[in-house]
């Protein structure tokens, strides 16, 4: 009988993500690593230091291997389940052992080591150059210098880190998904926005409670992000505040789901295995592959915040104004689940815009249609629709090609755009399902083209209402390569966000798949695009292209969209000192943490929490134990990788301010340089060398600091 064909390990085009099952995995595995395996004895064979006899067969390998993982750890993402994941944990040591037999591999070092010292290296064009460099540097980081001993210790390390983040991120989702509150009295949710109130009876359905509705209940409140962030903003009710925040920081913080133990270990191991490797702590380590230095990104991050201070002092007052005037017995005593309701309540007298009521001109179908215009005009790009052509995870998801001026397609990426708490994590991210490059060519010609991914977790349609955003859901979460950001969830820019990290990945010129797209970029450049691309929503006609009602298709009021512009800078140093806390912890953990020493991880959050939080934090803060951007992701000594970003977007977008907004031509002008700099050239150049070929000068923050509305600083990036 033929053995049942392996949807992972066909030729494929395009992922067969409708037929690929749990029990596939293993079989796969074990096939690809075999041959992975004969293929790199076969590479280390008959290596020479030339690019067709090294660098060519070893991009076929690397590449295998991330194309039919990233299929697995996507659907890990995406489509949770116990299945998949004992399948993943099973099959996760022999993946990594095989990682770090490459990466560890002698040969292949030595010959990279040959063509850094050739006679013919000045002959390397840049992106060449930047390959073999990166290679010798990540082989030295991989322990290919270590000694035998040293060498096992340090992959039992490495083994044992991959299962860490594994299984901290599946406490996440395990111990948000574990909250429920049922409400069944009106009173106790007074304020809820009708969306709110829909998603909550929705969810009361799904648990059993067939008589839910939106109207009479009862609901189901969780601490997945449109639930929690619509009972932190508008819920009147105080005690169901406190006690949906207190679950929230307290995700993952205790039972069998108990992420503490998890962070010391991941910790101890991350600092011995920086000090096998003969640096001081993991933040050196972080460091190599990145533009700041410690003392660089501290100082970033010090004089920001203290920019932000003083703006956040006043905003906490002008909160506590509001509170007094309004006679809430909490008003001299504002605490962490206050701070959210009354600013928004303050926001709405301010500036007299109720981001609920502006829902109906925010529908997703809209805000891509403009988002796609956007870049039609900046990069010369058209995004159709081909839903049909590949196979899909779940319905909802919308599959989209990108062609240039010409018709011709360059890439293509899945559109996966609704909350689905059952099986899908939180946040938004974008990630790699093909990257561009010739050594993949189908024709031997043409080079692969990329395919990328883009994950948000927006409010679902209700009923025949699209998915009604609000603003700020316009714009942020964030790129997962894998990445997701730590901003409020705001939707509108969140898509801008994601859209911009796919840009990145979709628009590369690079032929050479080790730097193409955002691979090869130094990690702290990396959210430049998606950063860049949220600047847009707060320009008036982009703004005014995607506000159109959904029914009537009437535009945003004039009046209306000139407030919402100048509520950019609402609470911003409150907002600013909150990213701040995020990018100190992790630095202090990285640098400071001595592992069984006196001072636990919370105290260091404690103590950072003193200098970037006006309120101070509760005893009870756990937030570090759902912290997966450092320890279930690349973000370990690189949070503040936002901020350094940041100083670049906001400096890039100034440009076009310069150029003058509504001078069509030069705006198109930049956002032709834009594309053939910063999009095109992916990671083969430095990115403080493309952002000068960009802008023509060095980065200054003087930018982000007018946009956030912060005091100056003397601090360049």
């Amino acid at each position: 009988m033929a053995a049942e064909r392996n949807p992972l390990l066909e030729d494929f085009v395009f992922p067969p993500f409708d037929v690929i099952e749990p029990k596939h995995i293993r079989p796969a595995f074990r096939s690809l690593l075999a041959k992975l395996e004969s293929d790199l004895v076969e590479l280390e064979t008959t290596v020479e230091p030339t690019w067709p006899k090294l660098v060519e067969p070893l991009e076929k390998i690397i590449d295998r291997l991330s194309v039919v993982w990233g299929i697995v750890n996507h659907l890990n993402s995406v489509k949770d389940s116990p299945e998949l994941r004992s399948a993943i944990e099973e099959v996760q040591p022999a993946k990594v052992e095989f990682q770090l037999r490459l990466g560890q591999s002698k040969p292949i070092y030595n010959a990279f080591r040959a063509i850094r010292e050739s006679s013919d290296w000045e002959a390397l064009n840049d992106a060449r150059k930047r390959i073999v460099e990166a290679q010798i540097k990540e082989a030295v980081l991989n322990g290919v210098s270590l000694e035998d001993n040293k060498r096992e210790y340090f992959n039992e390390i490495q083994q044992e880190l991959e299962k860490l983040s594994q299984k901290f991120e599946e406490n996440i989702l395990d111990s948000t998904k574990q909250f429920e509150k049922l409400i069944t009295d009106k009173k106790d949710i007074e304020g809820l926005p009708a969306t709110a109130l829909a998603m909550a009876a929705e969810m009361a359905l799904s648990k059993g409670h067939k008589d839910a509705t939106a109207e009479n209940g009862p609901w189901v409140l969780t601490l997945d992000a449109p639930s929690y962030r619509s009972v932190m903003q508008h819920a009147r009710n105080r005690s169901l505040r406190e006690e949906v925040y207190r679950s929230y920081v307290a995700r993952a913080s205790s039972g069998d789901h108990n992420n503490t133990p998890i962070i010391a270990r991941i910790l101890k191991l991350k600092l011995e295995k920086a000090k096998l490797l003969g640096y001081n702590n993991y933040a050196e380590v972080s460091m190599e592959m990145k533009m700041a230095t410690i003392n660089k990104a501290e100082e970033l991050i010090e004089d920001l915040r203290s920019a932000s201070w003083n703006a956040a002092i006043q905003d906490m007052e002008d909160l506590e104004n509001l509170a007094k005037a309004q006679d809430a017995i909490e008003a001299n005593d504002l605490k962490q689940w206050d701070i959210n309701f009354w600013g928004e309540r303050l926001r709405e007298l301010k500036y007299d815009i109720n981001e609920e009521e502006l829902r109906p001109f925010f529908s997703l179908p809209k805000v891509i249609n403009g988002l796609f215009n956007l870049a039609k005009m900046l990069f010369e790009i058209d995004v159709e629709p081909a839903d049909g052509l590949a196979p899909v995870w779940n319905n909802d998801v919308k599959f989209y090609c990108v062609k240039d001026s010409l018709g011709i397609p360059i890439a293509y990426f899945y559109f996966d755009p609704y909350a689905r708490p059952s099986e899908k994590r939180g946040g938004a991210w974008m990630d790699v399902v093909f990257g561009r490059g010739s050594t993949f060519s189908r024709d031997g010609a043409s080079p692969r083209l990329p395919i990328a991914h883009i994950v948000c977790n927006q409010t679902p349609p209700m009923g025949d209402k699209p998915s009604l955003m609000t603003f700020r859901e316009v714009h942020t979460n964030t790129l997962h390569l894998r990445s997701s950001s730590l901003t409020s969830g705001f939707q509108v820019e969140t898509v801008f966000h994601e859209f911009g990290h796919a840009l990145q990945h979709m628009l590369t010129k690079q032929d050479e798949s080790l730097v193409s797209g955002s691979r090869g970029i130094e990690w702290d450049a990396v959210e430049l695009a998606s950063q860049f691309m949220e600047n847009w929503c707060y320009q008036r006609d982009t703004l005014m292209s995607i506000a159109k009602h959904y029914e009537t298709g009437e535009s945003l009021p004039e009046e209306t969209c000139l407030k919402l512009l100048s509520a950019r800078t609402f609470r911003a140093g409150s907002l600013m000192l909150r990213q701040l806390r995020y990018a100190s912890v992790d630095l202090e953990l990285h640098t400071k943490y001595i592992p069984d020493g006196s001072e636990t991880i919370y105290d260091i959050d404690q103590r950072v929490g003193r200098r970037t939080n006006v309120i101070p934090l509760l005893p009870e803060d756990k937030f570090l134990c759902s912290f997966s951007h450092i320890f279930a992701d690349k973000y370990a000594a690189g949070y503040y990788s936002y901020q350094w970003a940041e100083v670049l977007s906001y400096d890039a977008f100034s440009a076009f301010e310069e150029a003058g907004l509504d001078n069509v031509k030069a705006v198109k002008e930049l956002g032709h340089r834009f594309r053939e700099t910063i999009l095109a050239v992916g990671g083969g150049k430095s990115p403080d060398q493309v952002f000068v070929e960009f802008r023509g000068r060095e980065p200054s923050p003087k930018a982000l600091l007018r946009y956030t509305g912060l005091s100056p600083v003397t601090a360049e990036a």
